[in-house]
């Protein structure tokens, strides 16, 4: 038993460091074939949406959690008892919650990200297969439809079952102590369905379903969580992150076999 489970997590960890690898390899891919473009235009206008999103994101943030102790009376109660140590507890409950609220806005935004751009996620996925397959690749909008279609409908589908977590993780927040890690439980699950996301793309090329796109992001998690979280890093530099991601799932897709 022991043994499954170191393997699992070697597993695991070979994946995720995979999914690193492959970003430098994208940023590479991406001189080396002259596709700054197709970075610089659809990273722009992610860029603001971001930054009007985070605005939004925060102050709401802050608003439900401000109701929330309205309605539960925190703030008298507290006065009432005195207690520094309780005083610690809540405060630190409503820094946890405001995070894991504003997670759960962050990635409703990247969903949204990903259906308003399934378009062009579409092409960078069929074009860096076809410089990796050495052939040469002409747009045609009705090859990439399904690819949309298909984008939009998984996005939908991983956004939906995130909520279900994230629901449950705003409400283990509030419980002292324990819900402190929370935050971190919300960007792992968060880095996992965005990067499974991602990664569909590649695997669409390799005649993969749906169903068994999700199976095999099952069995390859480093993968989905390894993208995700270098997904997250780049946003230092977010204007690259959302097409870097998806040149980097598709190259992550070649190193693993598509079992």
């Amino acid at each position: 038993m022991v043994l499954i489970i170191f393997t699992q997590i070697y597993v695991l960890l070979k994946e995720i460091i995979i999914a690193f690898q492959s970003f430098e390899e994208a940023n590479q891919f991406i001189r080396k074939h002259k596709m700054i473009k197709w970075i610089i235009i659809p990273g722009i206008i992610y860029t603001l949406m971001f930054i009007v999103a985070m605005i939004l994101f925060t102050r709401s943030a802050n608003d439900a959690v401000t109701w929330l102790s309205l309605q539960l009376r925190i703030e008298p109660w507290l006065q009432q008892e005195r207690s520094p140590f309780l005083a610690f507890i809540f405060v630190m409950a409503g820094i946890m919650l405001r995070l894991v609220l504003f997670l759960f806005y962050f990635s409703l935004f990247k969903y949204l990200i990903l259906i308003i751009g399934s378009p062009v996620f579409a092409y960078l996925s069929e074009k860096t297969e076809a410089i990796i397959d050495n052939r040469e690749y002409k747009f045609n909008l009705k090859k990439i439809l399904p690819d949309v279609k298909r984008g939009i409908r998984l996005a939908l589908r991983n956004a939906g079952w995130q909520t279900v977590y994230m629901i449950g993780l705003i409400f283990l927040s509030l419980i002292p102590v324990i819900g402190w890690i929370t935050p971190l439980i919300a960007i792992i699950v968060e880095c996992y369905y965005y990067g499974f996301s991602m990664l569909d793309y590649g695997l669409a090329k390799n005649d993969f379903t749906i169903q068994k796109s999700i199976f095999y992001s099952s069995r390859h998690k480093g993968l989905s969580i390894g993208n995700g979280i270098v997904f997250y890093m780049m946003h230092v530099v977010v204007i690259f992150a959302p097409a870097f991601a998806i040149i980097a799932s598709g190259l992550s897709v070649m190193k693993v076999k598509t079992d």
